[in-house]
C-alpha cells in the first residue's frame, strides 16, 4: 500500500474534486485526478488507484440522477465508447500519456475558448449519431489510459444546450458504462495489484462525500452558471494538461 502522506494529500484533493464533478458539474473537470495524483506516483498507478472509487462515483450518482438522462445520444455514444476503451486496451503501453493529454487539452480549449469568445453558447447544435459515435469513441479511448474521457464528451454534448440535469445525467450513464468496462481490461494488463486496491480503500470514504457535494451545489444553479463553470472547467483542464507536458 502507497504510505507517502504527500500521494494522501494529492490523492484526496482529487477524489474530492472527481466527485464533486460528477456530483453535479458536468464531470469534465474530474480529469484533474490523476496529474494530481501523478505528481506523487507514475500516471499508470494513479489511474489503477483512482479507477474503483470512480466506480463507487458513477454508482451512487447515477442513483442520484437516475432515469434523467438523454437515451437518444447514449444509444449513439455508448457503442462509440466501448470501441474506444477496447482501442485503449489494444493500443495500451504503445501510446505517450503526454500524447493523450495533448489532445485532450485541445479539445478542452478549443470548446472554452470558442464559447467565451463568443460570450456564452454559439448556436444550439443537434445531435448527430456521426459526431456522437466519434466523440464517444474519442472519450473512451483517452478515460481509458488517463481517466480524460470528460472534454471529448462535452464536445459533443455541450452544443445541444440541453437542460443541465439532462447534461449531468447522460454524463453520468456515459462513464458508469466506460469506467466498468475497464474492469476486466485493468485485470488483464495488471493494474488490480493488492497494493493499489489498498489504497484506493483508504480513499473511499472521500467517493460519497464528493457526490454529495456536487448534488447540493448542483440543484442551487440556473443553467447558465452551470455551464459557464462547465466551460470554465475545459479551460482549466486543457491549461492544466498543456503544463504538465510542458518541458520544464
Amino acid at each position: 500500500m502507497i504510505l507517502d502522506p504527500w500521494f494522501y494529500l494529492a490523492a484526496s484533493v482529487a477524489v474530492l474534486i472527481a466527485g464533486i464533478a460528477k456530483g453535479g458539474l458536468g464531470g469534465g473537470i474530474a480529469v484533474v485526478g490523476v496529474p494530481l495524483m501523478a505528481m506523487v506516483v507514475s500516471p499508470a498507478q494513479a489511474a489503477a488507484v483512482l479507477l474503483p472509487i470512480l466506480m463507487v462515483m458513477d454508482v451512487l450518482a447515477l442513483h442520484a440522477y437516475w432515469g434523467r438522462w438523454d437515451r437518444g445520444n447514449l444509444r449513439v455514444l455508448l457503442p462509440g465508447a466501448l470501441l474506444g476503451t477496447t482501442l485503449g486496451f489494444l493500443t495500451f503501453g504503445y501510446l505517450s500519456d503526454d500524447g493523450l493529454r495533448v489532445l485532450v487539452a485541445a479539445v478542452a480549449l478549443t470548446y472554452a475558448v470558442r464559447y467565451f469568445a463568443a460570450a456564452g453558447p454559439t448556436g444550439k447544435r443537434p445531435a448527430w449519431a456521426p459526431a456522437g459515435l466519434f466523440w464517444g469513441a474519442l472519450s473512451g479511448f483517452t478515460s481509458f489510459s488517463v481517466h480524460a474521457g470528460g472534454p471529448p464528451l462535452q464536445a459533443y454534448l455541450l452544443p445541444q444546450q440541453m437542460h443541465r440535469t439532462l447534461f449531468q445525467g447522460t454524463s453520468v450513464v456515459f462513464f458508469f458504462v466506460v469506467n466498468w468496462s475497464k474492469v476486466v481490461p485493468y485485470a488483464w494488463l495488471g493494474q488490480w495489484t493488492p497494493d493499489n486496491l489498498q489504497t484506493s480503500l483508504v480513499l473511499m470514504p472521500l467517493a460519497p462525500l464528493g457526490i454529495w457535494i456536487g448534488r447540493r451545489i448542483h440543484l442551487r444553479v440556473n443553467d447558465e452558471l452551470f455551464f459557464r463553470v462547465v466551460h470554465a472547467s475545459l479551460f482549466v483542464i486543457g491549461v492544466k494538461l498543456l503544463y504538465d507536458v510542458a518541458p520544464l
